[in-house]
């Protein structure tokens, strides 16, 4: 029986985070670039000098000798250090270690014109505004994230294709921080995006990553599914030994590589897929996965793998107890009333019907289509003798659930 609470735990992490984030990067979240264009200004220094208020613990301040300007703004202009209003405690075995400071400014004037206007300003006096320095990296020794943040910086007006094509080489990079910002990047990025920058990335590379030991299984997703652009048959043998490999039995990561497996090779990898989705001894989380591929296929490659071949796969799915609800609710959303027959069918099960959110999963999709099948009304009728406070209940939470329609304004 599947872990119900991990798969509704990723489905919430997923629903918040990037509207269309990468279909197979279970992780996104604020980048390291988002961070450099919230700030006002970011220096590279070195803390000395921190004096704690005797009458305050909780005041003090702390001096940031400026070794580079990672983010410039006026209110640096000839300054080669910053009090910051903050007592740092700076550990002696590290007094010489640079620290990466993320400051904001705000006006302690009383003009809130001049406030308002902040850095855009050209004649503002900066003397009156104090500093924020909200955070703060101690970076390792000849760290390269001064430099990484400068490019990026430097490329965020550029299209996507190209920010992208800079964050791909710094995936590898020897620092977590900068490999992990990198690979963010990419998570947060809409595929289609994704799909446009592959044709500009060493897929080889790529590959090599993949085939790489020491790569987390949680980035074999996303590496998976840029591999699936190159058009290689080579790139499609390899993702196929990765996927017979035993040493690699890992789930994380495994719905993108069959993505790309199959988009490299659809004769092969369709067949490949479906065994793993009819085959009801495999782990959950593996039928898993290939449900997600379905859902990859069905939002963004129609044109690689047709719907109604997809509806197949999520067929094989519905019989199965375990994991019927999800294919259900993903047929309702299709508005796919040509299964409904298969749907009530299965529904009618006792291997469906002792599990509540089986039960229900039938019953929203019967009330979303009872008015284009008998079948569906006459179960919908059905249900409403046996239990007519939930078929109310659950009427009520889809209707909630559709869009509202904007708010007609009116001229006066």
């Amino acid at each position: 029986m599947r872990n119900r609470f991990a798969v509704a735990l990723l489905a919430l992490t997923l629903a918040l985070g990037t509207a269309r984030a990468c279909p197979f990067c279970s992780v996104q979240g604020q980048t390291l670039a988002g961070e450099v264009n919230q700030a006002d200004l970011i220096v590279l220094g070195t803390l000395k000098n921190a004096k704690q208020d005797p009458n305050d613990i909780t005041k003090g301040t702390t001096e940031l000798s400026i070794d580079s300007i990672v983010k410039d703004h006026p209110f640096l202009k000839g300054k080669k250090t910053l009090i910051l209003p903050r007592y740092i405690r700076i550990d002696p075995a590290a007094a010489n270690a640079q620290t990466l400071v993320f400051c904001g400014l705000y006006s302690t004037a009383t003009d809130t014109a001049a406030a308002a206007v902040g850095s855009t300003a050209v004649l503002v006096n900066f003397d009156r505004y104090q500093l924020d320095p909200y955070r703060g990296d101690e970076l390792e020794k000849d760290s390269k994230l001064p430099q990484y943040l400068k490019g990026a910086f430097a490329v965020r007006e550029k299209d996507v294709v190209s920010r992208l094509c800079y964050f791909f080489d710094y995936l590898d990079s020897p620092e977590s921080k900068i490999a992990t910002d990198a690979f963010l990047e990419f998570a947060n990025a809409d595929y289609k995006d994704v799909q446009a920058a592959s044709a500009k990335l060493n897929m080889d590379k790529l590959l090599g990553w993949l085939e790489d030991k020491q790569t987390p299984a949680s980035r074999f997703g996303l590496y998976g599914m840029i591999l699936g652009h190159s058009k290689k048959p080579a790139h499609a043998a390899a993702l196929r030994a990765i996927l017979d490999d035993p040493k690699k039995q890992y789930t994380s990561g495994l719905d993108g590589v069959l993505a790309g497996y199959i988009m490299l090779d659809t004769k092969a990898g369709w067949p490949f897929l479906m065994d793993i989705l009819t085959d009801e001894k495999k782990d959950f989380q593996v039928r898993y996965a290939g449900l997600r591929v379905l859902r990859f296929f069905w939002d963004n490659r129609p044109d690689v793998v047709t719907h109604d071949k997809i509806v197949e796969g999520m067929k094989v799915l519905v019989a199965q107890s375990d994991i019927a609800d999800l294919p259900i609710e993903d047929l309702r959303k299709w508005d796919r009333t040509d299964v409904t027959a298969w749907v009530l069918e299965n529904g009618q099960k006792e291997s469906h019907k002792q599990i509540p959110i089986v039960r229900r999963a039938v019953l929203r999709f019967a009330l979303t289509v009872e008015g284009k099948s008998e079948a569906a009304k006459a179960f919908v009728h059905q249900s409403e003798k046996d239990d007519a406070e939930r078929v109310k209940l659950v009427r009520e939470m889809l209707a909630d659930e559709k869009p509202k329609p904007a708010e007609a304004t009116t001229m006066k």
